[in-house]
């Protein structure tokens, strides 16, 4: 059974939020934007390679609620066999600025990944061995 998108939101504060992140909520849209981003048009097979852990099926349905919603455009080539490539749309250009954000903010806090909630290694006092040093 799909999931129910685009529902109606109510415009309370953080609904353009809610209505953006709903764009890109998928498990790998956002990292499938920022390649087609990087490199350009892509094929099929170059996307898998550049998503390791990600299914034929996965990306197949990540690539097409993409498309459906605008951000990617997919051509297709009457040839055999089948050639598709995927680049980023006029819409999924406008992304540009946020993925290159979040892939700054990523690289400035890959140190948090797999860490217990609550503790940044950047903040001595969320660190229980520098609590317990005398000052």
């Amino acid at each position: 059974m799909a999931k129910a998108r685009h529902s109606r939101f109510d415009c309370s504060p953080g609904c353009s939020v809610e209505a953006a992140i709903g764009l890109i909520d998928g498990k790998w849209k956002s990292v499938i934007l920022f390649h087609l981003m990087k490199d350009g048009t892509l094929r099929f097979n170059a996307i898998q390679r550049h998503l390791c852990k990600v299914t034929p099926r996965m990306l197949t349905n990540q690539l097409r609620e993409l498309e459906e919603d605008g951000l990617i455009t997919r051509k297709v080539y009457a040839q055999v066999p089948p050639k598709v490539e995927y680049s980023l749309s006029p819409l999924g250009n406008t992304m540009k600025p946020i993925l290159l954000a979040l892939h700054a903010w990523g690289d400035e806090n890959i140190g948090l990944y797999g860490k217990p909630h609550g503790h940044d290694p950047r903040d001595a006092s969320a660190d229980p061995e520098a609590q317990l040093q005398p000052a």
